[in-house]
């Protein structure tokens, strides 16, 4: 996979998870893909500070991405 392929892959799958980010007032933003392994997001609004923000990056956002682009090793919020 390209790194332009895979930055559409990844778009997807921000695509997919947006929705519930939107239901609870948040939103996400692709950063950066570093050496087609490391993502980089934003989380904004209402994500911003949310206690379980890790646990939504982890389980929700990184377990989603890593359905489209497997070679997804981390994903990281930039605050």
């Amino acid at each position: 996979m390209t790194s332009e392929e895979l930055k559409i892959e990844v778009e997807k799958a921000l695509e997919e998870i947006r929705p519930f980010l939107q239901s609870d007032g948040g939103d996400i933003s692709l950063l950066s893909i570093e050496d087609d392994k490391l993502v980089k997001v934003q989380l904004k609004g209402a994500c911003v500070g949310c206690s379980v923000n890790q646990m939504t990056l982890k389980s929700g956002v990184e377990m989603t991405i890593k359905k489209y682009a497997p070679q997804i090793e981390q994903v990281i919020n930039i605050d």
